[in-house]
């Protein structure tokens, strides 16, 4: 009957750790938790843990703060999927004439990279459908933008490269032969909620390839955030 209890008592604590960090108007730290919910820092923090790993809290770069997780933005917008689709369709379509290969858009999941809409390449070898397919953040173009922008709670050489000049690449890392190019689309707060990729043979995309491109890709993103309603997003380094 005590355990029953101190479990009840635990998932009451935590419900109530969510509801703080989703009602915020700004992320808090472990400590703002503690100090607002009454309760040891050790406690708070061990609670926090246990709602990070199922996904419905996430820390961010400043000092580890928290703000709703990738479960609950799921959540959240998983009916505005369908619309994201739809607006990013004229972006596709341009982004696949002007480069001749296959155009992704993606959106950041609990566990990597999730791909909602695919525009094919014209050419046979590099058609692969990734509609549906999830890959990790770390060696996917998309996935590093996604980190870049609001989703690594540090922020590493590599990542502070890809804010400074506005995309990411992916070459020989998630597949050997296959690069890719990928630009975050960025909401109000400047993370990135979706991103547009371009990925085809690294013999083709090669560094002078995706020099030209880029400027493009990173175009068309913003033109989609702007879509999306999101005029005050940041672009470029931060």
């Amino acid at each position: 009957m005590a355990t029953e209890a101190t479990g009840t008592q635990a998932i009451d604590r935590a419900a109530q750790l969510l509801v703080r960090v989703v009602e915020s108007s700004r992320p808090l730290s472990v400590g703002d938790l503690a100090e607002r919910a009454g309760l040891p820092k050790s406690t708070t923090s061990r609670l926090v843990a246990a709602l990070e790993r199922q996904g419905l809290v996430q820390r961010i770069e400043d000092r580890g703060r928290l703000r709703p997780g990738p479960v609950l933005l799921r959540y959240a917008n998983r009916d505005t999927a369908e619309t994201l689709v739809e607006l990013a369709a004229p972006s596709l379509r341009r982004l696949a004439d002007a480069s001749g290969e296959t155009i992704n858009l993606a959106v950041p999941g609990p566990d990597g990279v999730e791909h909602l809409a695919q525009e094919d390449t014209a050419h046979f070898v590099g058609v692969t459908d990734w509609v549906g397919r999830r890959v990790a953040f770390e060696h996917a173009a998309n996935g590093k933008c996604f980190l870049a922008f609001g989703g690594a709670a540090k922020q590493t050489a590599e990542l502070r490269r890809v804010r400074a000049r506005g995309y990411a690449t992916s070459i020989d890392e998630l597949e050997v032969g296959l690069t890719a190019i990928a630009a975050p689309v960025l909401g109000p707060g400047g993370d990135a909620i979706a991103a547009l990729s371009i990925s085809g043979p690294t013999n083709r995309l090669t560094s002078d390839r995706i020099a030209q491109l880029a400027p493009l890709l990173v175009e068309e993103a913003h033109q989609l955030a702007t879509r999306l309603g999101h005029t005050d997003h940041a672009r470029g380094a931060a």
